[in-house]
């Protein structure tokens, strides 16, 4: 079945029987842990307050694991109401399943966690809480991580490098637990590997973020999807985050920054070597500087034309909600001028 079909048939009415809460779990090859997340989030909603024990929702995406795990979670599935299973065809990713599950989720508030039971689900009220304080986005921070050095020595580096670049501060970006209002996972796009930066789009977007402390366990069962091959992947998605959150409705700022520069640089290599022919200085042409300085021109004034190209693009393709995005509006008419 298509995720898009499905989404599409089933939208409008799941808005009209919404919950409180929709509990959002990725699963990828985790049949020995999928059980004890799945009880241990029950136990902790049984017991929490009003009106989260009464109305909540557990979504499992299985992104296309090859063990047990579609097979454990429909046995799950059948014996309780409230628990719902998307199983992909193939492993799609972490973001294409927090996608799914974003779109399928019927809560005022969503919560992600990662399935391995490292996090525990009973800290999800003191995310709950920030959102009651005001906050948009809460994220756990996981202050002593209980994983191998060789995943928290580049975690630390990733998140410092990451908190630096966008404004964002946030100790832990990558942690799965996180608690949403409703609003923020409805505007989210999140494709390719994007739900390592989703503080940093929500921030992007206005929404609040913040983040509360809590505590991390060992891995019980299974290993860590995730090698040394996401660092270099996480270089190439951090300089296209910082693209599409800082240029993408400025595409100029960049291109033609960029452009001047190298502009400017070829035009006093040429005007240098200008100089020097009046002077009487022979033979120019055949000096690697003047390519330099040819080549830099060229290049300038093609990073230039980009920039002017991305701003037609962004011109006709212009929309004016894409400018702002509104919290609320507060009018005596019932009736409001739309400002979109």
């Amino acid at each position: 079945m298509n995720l898009a079909s499905l989404f599409e048939s089933e939208r409008p009415v799941e808005l009209q029987r919404g919950c409180a809460l929709s509990f959002v779990i990725p699963v990828y090859n985790e049949h020995e842990s999928l059980p004890l997340i799945y009880e241990r989030v029950s136990e902790v909603l049984a017991a929490g307050p009003e009106p989260y024990r009464s109305s909540y929702e557990l979504i499992l995406i299985d992104d296309g694991s090859t063990d047990a795990s579609f097979e454990v979670a429909a046995r799950l599935q059948a014996a309780d109401p409230r628990l719902r299973v998307v199983q992909f065809r193939r492993n799609f990713g972490k973001t294409a399943a927090l996608q799914a599950g974003f779109r399928l989720a019927r809560g005022a508030r969503v919560v992600t966690i990662d399935a391995d039971m490292q996090e525990d689900p009973v800290a999800v009220f003191e995310l709950l809480a920030r959102l009651d304080a005001g906050f948009d986005l809460v994220s756990a921070w996981r202050i002593k991580r209980n994983d191998p050095a060789s995943k928290i020595w580049p975690s630390r580096v990733f998140n410092t490098v990451v908190s630096r670049l966008t404004g964002v501060k946030l100790h832990d970006f990558n942690c799965g637990f996180k608690a949403y209002n409703g609003e923020v996972v409805r505007e989210l796009r999140l494709y390719g590997d994007l739900h390592r930066f989703i503080p940093v789009l929500a921030h992007q977007q206005g929404f609040r973020v913040t983040e509360v402390p809590v505590e991390h366990r060992p891995r019980r069962y299974g290993k860590s999807k995730f090698g040394a091959g996401r660092l270099g992947r996480g270089y190439i998605d951090l300089v296209q985050v910082l693209f599409l959150t800082s240029y993408l409705r400025r595409p100029l700022r960049l291109f033609g920054a960029i452009g001047t520069l190298l502009f400017v640089a070829g035009a006093l290599i040429c005007g240098y070597l200008t100089v020097l022919w009046f002077q009487g200085v022979r033979p120019i042409g055949d000096r690697p500087l003047l390519t330099l300085g040819v080549l830099l021109l060229i290049t300038g004034l093609q990073f230039f034309s980009t920039g002017l190209v991305g701003e037609m693009l962004r011109y006709s393709s212009y929309q004016p909600g894409d400018e702002y995005h509104i919290r609320r509006v507060l009018d005596h008419d019932q009736e409001a001028p739309s400002l979109q």
